[in-house]
């Protein structure tokens, strides 16, 4: 017998087997980009990271979190962490499609912009797995200031095949590589590192330390900083030697971390672990920020998906649920709160997809690009990461009490939310990254400027936004106190000179009636009553047809 209380009423249906990037924005941009040819193939991708089978993995990564074996049965000391097999069928995913260095040895002209919209797809299943797919992918950057290095370890890194086996690197199909930099007494302050470095007989170096944070330890490689006697340098530290012995490195414990769960982020210890010099003595942190600046590619990109995740759960949820006797989506007031969740993910979507292009430039020797693009990747991954929050909070409460249930999935967007602005460099770090350059590099203010001015003149709004934000640059005082507001107003000009150039007019204007005249609240949804919203809320349903 069915009881009447048991009925399955007004419940939205799930989201299964969904295109990952079908939001109007990403086609738009990859066709402004005339990246025509590459469409289709981003979505089918797109397709595999919406699938049942790929969220099912997710799920069962996030459940089952990675395990740290010390010592085997015997007593013998062996330093493994152990995954879930769903983690290295990602793993596997992930890599086939060219989201590890694959775009470096890709000679086609939009390589890394292709590689970012699947890694923006990919999102939306596990986010903690990529992070060692982001260091495989940032690493080949670093690695090229040896020529030596990057021939012995650029091809594994770049040939889209997963090899899980821990074996020496010449005996692998494929590598990963992580980074090691971190240390209990300096955080983000890596000059203070105390690892030493030793140069032995053979030109290798061995070396002794404590890092605090090192995410992906089963990684093939390790890019490591730690003290030559020339100075902090960067080293490339393999788990295992070339003649097949595990290298001296122990894993003391994994972090138990708010998020990012299927990631196993350690404490490791050198104990006389051998490296190889990457880069010269004294230089190591010229070299590893390489590393550092497509990291913070991946992690704009990382930020704005979750963006675009929240937003998507979010719209697929008010479409279907009825309150107060209609679809909520058809409520006045919800339509304000997902317009406003939209121009902003939108936006941040705009900024990823851009710096991948840049990098796409930079890759053919454009130096005023380079400027433009180093930049942009300290201001928008500062902006966009701390953004992201908010965003995912409001996406949450569209949900009402489902949205706070694990199920929905929203919880863990939530705890994934705030690591961006912790991951490769703080808040603070970012944004007085952005005042340290400009202030350094003059080239570089003129290659920000040639850019702002490139879509001058068409709005007065937008021409009066930049202007202040010159003057507040120029006028010289207080600039590390107000490095926040620096990177972030230049954050907002970037992405307003992003929507004039590559974005819906719709978003684009409500975007400049609100971001740029500060006239939205301090809340999402509180958009002015005299905008026009239907067509950017029509894009955002359209994101989840």
């Amino acid at each position: 017998m069915t009881y009447k209380t048991h009925e399955v009423k007004n419940q939205v249906p799930p989201r299964e087997n969904f295109d990952a990037v079908q939001h109007p924005v990403y086609d738009e941009f990859l066709k402004a980009r005339d990246a025509h040819a590459s469409i289709s193939e981003i979505h089918e991708f797109g397709r595999v990271a919406g699938s049942l089978r790929v969220q099912r993995l997710a799920d069962l990564v996030e459940k089952n979190q990675p395990v740290l074996n010390t010592h085997d049965k015997y007593g013998h000391r062996v330093d493994q962490v152990e995954y879930d097999p769903a983690y290295h069928e990602l793993m596997n995913i992930a890599l086939a499609n060219g989201l590890d260095g694959t775009p470096w040895q890709d000679k086609r002209n939009n390589a890394h912009l292709i590689r970012a919209v699947k890694f923006v797809a990919w999102q939306s299943g596990d986010v903690g797995h990529t992070c060692p797919v982001t260091m495989t992918y940032a690493a080949v950057a670093a690695l090229r200031t040896s020529k030596e290095l990057a021939a012995e370890f650029e091809p594994l890194l770049s040939n889209g095949v997963y090899d899980s086996t821990f074996s020496s690197p010449a005996q692998k199909a494929g590598l990963t590589a992580g980074m090691s930099m971190t240390e209990k007494q300096g955080g983000s302050d890596v000059r203070a590192n105390s690892t030493l470095a030793e140069q032995q007989s053979d030109g290798s170096y061995q070396l002794t330390g404590h890092k605090w944070f090192t995410s992906a330890p089963m990684s093939d490689i390790l890019l490591t900083l730690a003290q030559a006697p020339g100075g902090l340098t960067c080293f490339v530290v393999p788990r295992i030697l070339p003649d097949g012995t595990v290298n001296s490195i122990s894993l003391m414990r994994l972090k138990d971390k708010l998020g990012n769960l299927s990631n196993a982020s350690s404490e490791i210890e050198y104990m006389g672990a051998t490296g190889w010099r990457l880069g010269d003595e004294g230089r190591g942190v010229r070299t590893i920020v390489e590393m550092v600046n497509m990291t913070r590619l991946d992690v704009t990109q990382c930020s704005a998906a979750i963006m675009m995740n929240g937003l998507a759960k979010a719209t697929h949820h008010v479409r279907h649920r009825e309150a107060f006797g209609d679809k909520l989506i058809n409520k006045p007031l919800m339509r304000n709160v997902i317009a406003d969740l939209a121009v902003e993910a939108e936006a941040a979507a705009l900024s990823g997809m851009w710096l991948a292009a840049l990098t796409d430039e930079v890759e053919k020797g454009d130096s005023e690009t380079l400027l433009l693009r180093r930049i942009g990747l300290a201001a928008l991954k500062y902006y966009v990461a701390k953004r992201t929050p908010e965003h995912v909070a409001e996406s949450l409460e569209c949900l009402g009490g489902n949205g706070y249930i694990e199920d929905s999935g929203m919880p863990r967007l939530y705890r994934e939310a705030p690591l961006g602005s912790i991951w490769e460099g703080t808040g603070n770090v970012a944004a007085l990254d952005v005042i340290r350059v400009l202030k350094r590099e003059p080239e570089a203010l003129e290659a920000v400027y040639n850019f702002l001015g490139s879509v001058a003149g068409f709005d007065h709004r937008y021409d009066d936004f930049v202007e202040q934000l010159k003057s507040a640059f120029d006028a010289g005082a207080d600039l590390e106190f107000n490095a926040r507001t620096i990177a972030g107003d230049l954050s907002v000009a970037i992405q307003a000179a992003l929507l004039r150039k590559f974005g819906n007019s719709a978003t684009t204007e409500v975007f400049y009636s609100t971001r740029l005249i500060r006239r939205h609240g301090a809340v999402y949804g509180t958009l002015p009553s005299d905008l026009g919203v239907d067509e950017v809320v029509a894009r955002a349903m359209a994101s989840v047809d």
